[in-house]
């Protein structure tokens, strides 16, 4: 059953549906804005749209995505159950990289999201999601290795991995991937229980009122 969104998700999205920051929006036929369920506890973030996400509105739905839900399968995850983004929102013409300027007008967006969603994990797929997050991995090296990281309040788990594109023109990267994609619920359970850790930390900083005169830790 689809979710609803809150009021404030859904203003969101519709402000960045009309978004005019960068080239990009002269030439696209829809933003896509993302994907999943705004309670997700795991996020995916891609480099732009194609082709087909471009004429859609929606992320990975061409040949990659269909890679994508596969992986996604593999691990009992569904697209209902995690949130699914890009670096930029509209597809870069010819399906070129994304320009600084452009990565940079659409960052915020980004940054807007994660704030709303507060995943515990986030999953970088390729090497420009990884490089814009985690600037001195090398995605050849370092792909299915977790990194902890603070991201505006929270600390979240970034987990680079290969796009699923680069499957389709590299074979040999396909078992890659679906290796990386099998540590996925050891690492959500690593990241509910830092989350509970952090929680508990919070609790023992809270004080009560001791006997109306003075403030006492509950720990």
């Amino acid at each position: 059953m689809k979710q609803k969104k809150s009021k404030e998700f859904e203003k969101f999205e519709e402000t960045v549906l009309q978004c005019k920051k960068c080239q990009l929006s002269t030439e696209r036929t829809n933003v896509v804005p993302g994907e999943g369920s705004e309670n997700a506890e795991i996020m995916f973030i891609g480099e732009g749209p194609g082709k087909n996400e471009d004429l859609q509105g929606r992320p990975f739905v061409g040949a990659a995505g269909k890679f994508l839900d596969e992986m996604l399968n593999s691990v009992n995850l569904k697209r209902e159950d995690i949130y699914i983004a890009n670096i930029v929102k509209c597809r870069p013409p010819n399906n070129r990289d994304p320009l600084p300027g452009e990565a940079s007008a659409c960052w915020p967006w980004l940054e807007k999201q994660i704030e709303l969603i507060q995943p515990f994990i986030i999953v970088l797929l390729g090497r420009h999601s990884s490089a814009r997050f985690l600037p001195s991995v090398v995605i050849s090296k370092d792909h299915g290795q977790p990194f902890r990281k603070k991201f505006g309040k929270n600390k979240i788990i970034f987990y680079p991995c290969y796009h699923p594109a680069a499957a389709l023109y590299n074979g040999g990267l396909r078992e890659t991937l679906l290796k990386d994609f099998q540590k996925i619920p050891k690492i959500i359970d690593i990241a509910k229980k830092d989350k509970e850790a952090e929680k508990i930390k919070e609790i023992k900083q809270l004080t009560v009122e001791d006997s109306g005169e003075k403030q006492k830790k509950l720990f």
